[in-house]
């Protein structure tokens, strides 16, 4: 029963948050205006001129009202609240009520410094020449009483308020440029994820059906070989356009997350749809998966998939192992393909690689993988084996949602 009176004293920011600025910044006017209407504040704020204290009458209400009644739009028209606040303020000190709404001065300079978007120069330019012949009244209505130097005191101390401002916009324009920064660098991070979901998504399934069918050209003298091999190939295509329309899902917000992401159990369909395409694969599997795995299941099952798409581009017919291994806290990996070694350069990504062994490579796919791999804390490696083929390792921590 408790909870009900706590849940509704913590909406009340958020209630309060959804009333327009104006009527939240009204209190602070009422409040101030109460405070100075009070008897025992009379005479007892700013004094500037010398002039001596005068009894509050209908005219000292209505200066008391034009400082303290416009802070209710201090924030929405900012020139025009300290307009109103100066006229009052100058009301105020020639006729000597010396009202404590004098307070209002400066707190509507903080506004303008905070909230005004434009002409802020002119805007200080405009107000520091009305402040002069302000100055010069008060000092003749004085007789003197207050010195040159008073004035210019006082102006200077405006002038901090105004600073004040000034600061906290620029603090907010900061801030709200981190946030856009940070905003687009998420949006180039996320379009980097799909293309990359894509790369892996297209280029394994494609690679396997040209390789399917480039067979098919040879079994024309073989019919029931020649519709197993046609098989394949429809059922990659359809594996392909089930793969695209889980990932294109990404895009929908209101999309789960479970038929999305392939788990570590596909692997067997995965290498099976190899070996029909004419890859020799041998595949292990050690260790229990985890119930909680992260993302570590969707990039062991990656890091797969592009080892042996470049299995099928690099090295087609050698013999190729796949090993994994499910560990408490982590998933390792490792893909190995008997080939030649410059074919294996190419498909590990190796720097001194020729281009022309590989027509079309573009190393987009490991480079890829390793980033997918160091961002869960994992360690990644792709490169030429001893005595030829190629090897791709990874170790993937796993429990992370990243």
């Amino acid at each position: 029963m408790r909870a009900v009176p706590v849940i509704a004293v913590r909406r009340v920011p958020e209630l309060w948050r959804r009333f327009d600025v104006t009527v939240r910044d009204l209190p602070l006017g009422l409040l101030l205006l109460a405070g100075s209407l009070v008897p025992a504040f009379h005479n007892h704020g700013t004094q500037l001129g010398g002039l001596p204290g005068r009894p509050f009458d209908a005219l000292a209400v209505v200066a008391v009202a034009l400082q303290c009644l416009p802070l209710a739009v201090r924030r929405r028209w900012p020139v025009l609240c300290l307009a109103l606040v100066s006229v009052g303020f100058a009301v105020d000190q020639l006729r000597g009520y010396h009202s404590f709404a004098g307070t209002a001065v400066p707190v509507a300079l903080l506004s303008v410094g905070s909230h005004l978007e434009r002409h802020r120069r002119a805007t200080a330019l405009l107000f520091s020449a009305a402040y002069v012949p302000l100055a010069v009244a008060l000092h003749r209505l004085g007789s003197g009483a207050e010195s040159p130097g008073g004035f210019v005191l006082y102006y200077l101390a405006l002038a901090l308020p105004w600073g004040m401002g000034a600061w906290l916009r620029s603090t907010r324009a900061a801030e709200a440029e981190r946030r856009r920064l940070v905003a687009e660098h998420t949006r180039a991070a996320e379009r980097a994820r799909i293309a990359r979901e894509l790369h892996d998504v297209v280029t394994h399934h494609v690679t396997a059906m040209v390789v399917q069918a480039e067979a098919a050209r040879y079994l024309t003298a073989a019919p029931d070989r020649l519709d197993q091999a046609l098989t394949a190939v429809t059922d990659t295509g359809r594996r392909a356009i089930t793969d695209l329309r889980h990932l294109l899902d990404l895009l929908n917000p209101d999309y789960g997350t479970e038929a999305r992401t392939p788990a570590v159990g596909r692997l067997r369909t995965l290498v099976e749809q190899t070996r029909r395409a004419g890859q020799p694969v041998e595949f292990t599997e050690e260790g229990t998966p985890a119930e909680l795995t992260g993302s570590a299941d969707l990039v062991a099952y990656r890091v797969v998939q592009e080892a042996l798409t470049n299995a099928l581009k690099y090295a087609h017919g050698s013999r190729t192992s796949v090993q994994v291994h499910h560990g408490a806290r982590e998933i390792t990996v490792e893909v190995s393909t008997d080939g030649s070694g410059s074919r294996a350069e190419v498909a590990a990504g190796s720097p001194g690689a020729s281009p022309a062994a590989s027509p079309g490579g573009s190393g987009r796919g490991l480079a890829g993988l390793r980033e997918r791999v160091g961002v869960l804390g994992g360690d990644f490696s792709a490169g030429v084996r001893t005595g030829g083929g190629f090897v791709v390792r990874a170790r993937i921590p796993a429990g992370s949602p990243s």
